[in-house]
């Protein structure tokens, strides 16, 4: 009888991998992104989180929920709240950018973004958008707004006109459910809504390059057995390239080094 013919132990392996990807072959997997918890501070655990900003010392936060929507100052090393000025009842509040002096908040259904005056949070004006609203970041030259799909608007930040829209791709397939946002250098760094990751994009190509996994955060920093208390916020203090982070109605803020 002749001898049974040996087989490679992974050539079943390379095969289906080739089946399953083509003659192109996979995309290479995003990199996890290392951190490093600095510590953490106090955090209002009955702020809805949806836009945060750090500047001047201080978080500049935007609350969510019908009824609770706000825009808020807070003293970082104690959480307290030092200035706060209410959203109409009937809208719920999102995302959160500074433009110079002023700062703009989205709406999450109502199409309505409102501008404040940074000291005071006066209402100076507002603006009209078509869609969903929910994140928004500044890079110093332009807006860049996120509604839960896997695109994002660059908007004037004179105007809020839309400018362009860039599609943002995880090994070239949609990355959805973008959330809060924020802007660092060429970067965009985005929660994915209902995960604890926090997606590393490029603007200019909205290729996602890479994703910090929050999943091993303390529960004493979240809000454990809470489905809404989902991870959302992050603010970047630029003086020391620290991350502050956060999420809804969390107890905590967190501060991380990230790595490359």
């Amino acid at each position: 009888m002749p001898r049974a013919r040996e087989r490679h132990p992974r050539l079943g392996v390379i095969l289906l991998t080739l089946a399953l990807c083509g003659s192109a072959g996979c995309a290479s997997p995003v990199p996890s992104i290392e951190y490093e918890i600095l510590g953490t501070f106090p955090h209002d655990p009955a702020a809805y989180t949806q836009g945060l900003l750090f500047h001047d010392g201080h978080l500049l936060e935007s609350t969510g929920r019908y009824g609770e929507s706000s825009v808020r100052r807070v003293d970082v090393p104690t959480g307290e709240v030092v200035a706060r000025v209410a959203v109409d009842s009937a809208l719920f509040g999102e995302g959160l950018a500074r433009v110079g002096s002023e700062l703009i908040q989205l709406t999450w259904k109502s199409g309505r973004a409102f501008v404040y005056d940074l000291e005071s949070f006066d209402l100076l004006r507002e603006y009209a958008y078509e869609g969903e609203g929910w994140g928004l970041c500044f890079d110093g030259e332009s807006l860049w707004m996120s509604d839960g799909s896997s695109a994002l608007e660059r908007r004037d930040p004179r105007t809020f006109a839309v400018l362009a829209t860039v599609e943002v791709t995880r090994d070239g397939s949609p990355q959805r459910r973008l959330n809060e946002l924020e802007c660092v250098d060429d970067r965009i760094y985005a929660n994915v809504y209902q995960t604890d990751l926090i997606v590393r994009i490029d603007k200019q190509t909205g290729a996602v390059l890479g994703e910090i996994d929050l999943s091993s955060v303390p529960l004493s920093a979240r809000r454990p057995g809470d489905i809404d208390a989902v991870l959302n916020g992050i603010a970047y203090v630029p003086e020391t390239g620290v991350f502050l982070v956060t999420g809804k109605l969390w107890p905590k803020l967190l501060a991380l080094r990230l790595g490359e």
